[in-house]
């Protein structure tokens, strides 16, 4: 199921200074491929949803992968249900009594409105791409000449708009080899 964009072309619109009209036919497009990018980079949703992941937990532990957590519908170890009295969620993280035996846990996640930084990146990359559709480093008018940064060729982050996603990836993963 392909997720939402994070934002709008009203937003992005806004973000312009143009009329929604003024923009062209396909920035919903580049609205969604800007989302893309920014949830790989991420690695989260940041929309509400449910998903389920098949974790390892360590000593116990098991980090659930998007963030934030609302809560924990079920967890699973081997295809049975876990009863609530032996898993507790503590933030984004579900702690399972009885071994380290892969869980599969059903939750939803994710925030009621898009981060306004994030929103902030996603607006930006579609406004670049918009601008330079034909991805050009310089062009010339007659007597007007203009230089695009390198930033603004092609649908990737700056590393500004990195910097702003990196407080929403994870800093550490643990693997447990077995």
């Amino acid at each position: 199921m392909a997720l939402p964009a994070l934002a709008t072309t009203d937003q992005l619109a806004a973000w312009m200074q143009r009329e929604r009209a003024e923009l062209p036919e396909g920035a919903a497009l580049v609205l969604d491929v800007a989302s893309t990018i920014v949830r790989r980079e991420a690695r989260q949703n940041f929309t509400r949803g449910n998903s389920s992941a098949t974790l390892y937990p360590r000593e116990g532990w098991a980090v659930l992968p998007q963030r934030p957590v609302i809560s924990v519908a079920e967890v699973r170890r081997g295809g049975q249900l876990v009863p609530a009295d032996r898993w507790q969620l503590v933030r984004d993280r579900v702690r399972v009594l009885g071994g380290d035996q892969a869980v599969t846990v059903t939750y939803t996640h994710g925030y009621a409105s898009v981060p306004a930084d994030v929103l902030a990146v996603v607006l930006t990359l579609a406004s670049r791409v918009l601008t330079n559709p034909s991805d050009l480093r310089q062009e010339s008018v007659g007597s007007v000449s203009v230089t695009y940064s390198a930033e603004t060729i092609g649908a990737s982050l700056a590393p500004a708009d990195r910097d702003l996603l990196a407080r929403y990836r994870r800093r550490v993963a643990v693997v447990g080899l077995r």
